[in-house]
């Protein structure tokens, strides 16, 4: 059985699971270790059950929760070395001794590498982070694909999500909401530019022009609290895909920074 638990997306912590019959992997760690587990427990998942943990990138959202998730379950890491670097200056301590994370493997982007019978697929996004990725899983002649914090859809990303059957996919903000909102404009600046995250009408350009119609499921992901509002997201993602009659099979869900979504499985 195949399964994705999204337990939380948003700018206050990323944490999924993908799940095959033999092979579980925690995708990012932007929860506490006790939340995790609380959710975790929500959608029925054993924190011993855990194979690996992977990593996109290592800003704060998606690693806090890493040192602690890594030390109790015992189980590798894996991200990029950049990515190890920045997350180990951030971690600094000058009076624990060693690294941060005591079992981490590197991996590229653009080269695939396997966790159990789970083949991963990072590849480059644009963000502005130490090496920022995203990913698609096969398993169980499946495809899933998670791509959050890109600045704007490159051709890459395009093809790299091509053929997926659960796309989870960022729709960070309204641009108007962000424009009027309480950010700081440095911070608007951030959020709009082509290394900052993808907007509402950025993936409905997407979803119109590009996108391949594959997926049974389409989760829109890491929702600004501020800036966007659900219904908001929802209503540009589905104009989207009803200018397009081909893709009105798809099924249309979003992500909660505040509690688990209910875990796709096949």
């Amino acid at each position: 059985m195949v399964s994705v638990s999204i337990l939380a997306s948003g700018s206050r912590g990323n944490c999924t699971i993908i799940s095959s019959s033999r092979t579980r992997i925690l995708v990012d760690a932007g929860l506490s270790a006790r939340e995790t587990f609380r959710r975790m427990a929500m959608v029925g998942e054993s924190p011993s059950s855990l194979s690996a943990i992977v990593i996109s990138h290592e800003h704060s959202d998606h690693v806090s929760g890493l040192c602690t998730l890594a030390k109790k379950m015992r189980v590798p890491v894996y991200m990029t070395c950049a990515a190890h670097q920045a997350f180990e200056r951030a971690e600094h301590d000058p009076e624990r001794e060693g690294p941060a994370l005591a079992h981490c493997e590197y991996f590229h982007a653009g080269s695939g590498f396997q966790i159990g019978d789970i083949s991963v697929m990072p590849f480059t996004i644009p963000h502005d982070a130490a090496d920022p990725v995203a990913f698609t899983f096969r398993l169980e002649g499946m495809k899933v694909g998670i791509v959050t914090d890109l600045g704007y859809m490159p051709r890459n990303v395009a093809q790299q999500i091509r053929g997926c059957d659960v796309l989870m996919i960022e729709s960070n903000h309204d641009l108007e909401m962000l424009r009027i909102g309480p950010y700081p404009w440095s911070v608007k600046q951030r959020v709009m530019s082509r290394l900052g995250h993808l907007s509402n009408d950025a993936l409905a350009d997407f979803i119109r022009n590009e996108y391949d119609g594959g997926a049974a499921f389409v989760v829109l992901a890491h929702l600004s609290e501020h800036n966007n509002h659900p219904e908001i997201a929802r209503t540009a993602a589905e104009r989207a895909l009803s200018d397009r009659r081909s893709l009105l099979q798809n099924r249309l869900m979003l992500a909660s920074q505040l509690e688990p979504m209910e875990p796709l499985r096949f």
